[in-house]
């Protein structure tokens, strides 16, 4: 089985769902070495000195920022960690989104998020609650060393956390030359538009993901099989389970606590109902320190009513 890439939580208000981020992708990349082909030894890549010359071991080579041709910042082996935000094992969702507010240029990498022990109802509740209202989570992960803006979407029964590009990793379309202006403006006949629609329903199907395959790939690893003497397998060591941080909210958490302690702490301010009175503004301020005053309410509600009858 898999490791995980790290364990952590998955934060949205005060709920903390214990969770393994496990990779989305695999590679299937066939790997080559390069040989001498004088006597078939691998030829390895040396780290070289550019002025002298001679091999410089791991332990002397450092990262450095060149600012200016020739000139370099190095960085202490703290630098990148102090740079990244304290939250190194969570996902701290800061917002909820429309599904389709997102263009595709934005998404970049997927990866699963799998729930940790005893971490299934907090799982399910975001899952089943990001279907119904059709949104996406827009949370900040650190992989590594490095911090990342992800989307957090269901997929089926899993969670699926997807690495997102910032905008300004983006190319705006309008540094290239794109065609603008309608299909007539190009002397596109309507005949054309409708025989290119015929085309593309004719070409039309159902999505279906395993129908494809990447052809080249496999016909070179027929080739490789034709000379390859014998393969072997190496399996994984078994993946230990991760213990459940402190603060995490699993099955036996009060969800229905920490959902409307979630709520009332996103709450910019309390509704208030008008005063009736100018006079009663100053009072109206004062209310929503005394928690008991509530009570009064539904007798102010009568009076009202009342009041109304009166004047009918």
């Amino acid at each position: 089985m898999a490791r995980p890439i790290w364990s952590g939580t998955l934060s949205f208000g005060l709920l903390n769902v214990p969770v393994s981020l496990m990779s989305g992708e695999r590679s299937v990349d066939l790997h080559f070495r390069m040989l001498d082909s004088r006597d078939n030894t691998p030829v390895r890549y040396e780290r070289v000195n550019a002025e002298t010359g001679e091999e410089v071991p791991w332990k002397e080579i450092v990262k450095a920022f060149e600012y200016a041709k020739g000139s370099y910042i190095v960085l202490e082996p703290g630098d990148i960690k102090s740079a990244a935000s304290e939250g190194r094992e969570v996902v701290d969702v800061k917002a909820f989104v429309d599904a389709n507010s997102i263009g595709p240029e934005y998404f970049e990498k997927p990866y699963i998020l799998v729930p940790g022990k005893k971490a299934e109802k907090g799982y399910v509740l975001l899952r089943e609650t990001l279907k119904r209202t059709e949104r996406i989570g827009i949370a900040r992960v650190v992989i590594r060393t490095r911090e990342y803006l992800s989307a957090v979407m269901p997929h089926g029964n899993a969670l699926m956390l997807m690495l997102m590009r910032y905008p300004q990793e983006l190319v705006d379309v309008e540094d290239y030359k794109i065609p603008e202006g309608t299909a007539s403006h190009y002397r596109i006949s309507a005949k054309e538009i409708q025989m290119a629609e015929q085309l593309i329903e004719s070409m039309s199907d159902e999505w279906t993901p395993s129908d494809y395959r990447d052809e080249f790939r496999d016909r070179l690893r027929k080739v490789l099989e034709k000379r390859m003497k014998s393969k072997g397998v190496v399996s994984p060591e078994p993946e230990n389970e991760s213990d459940v941080a402190e603060n995490a909210t699993t099955n036996v958490v009060d969800f229905m606590s920490l959902l409307q302690k979630s709520l009332a702490s996103k709450k910019r301010t309390p509704a208030k109902k008008a005063p009736e009175k100018a006079a009663s503004k100053t009072a109206a301020r004062k209310k929503p320190a005394a928690a008991p005053k509530k009570k009064r309410a539904p007798a102010k509600k009568t009076a009202k009513r009342a009041a109304a009858r009166k004047a009918g």
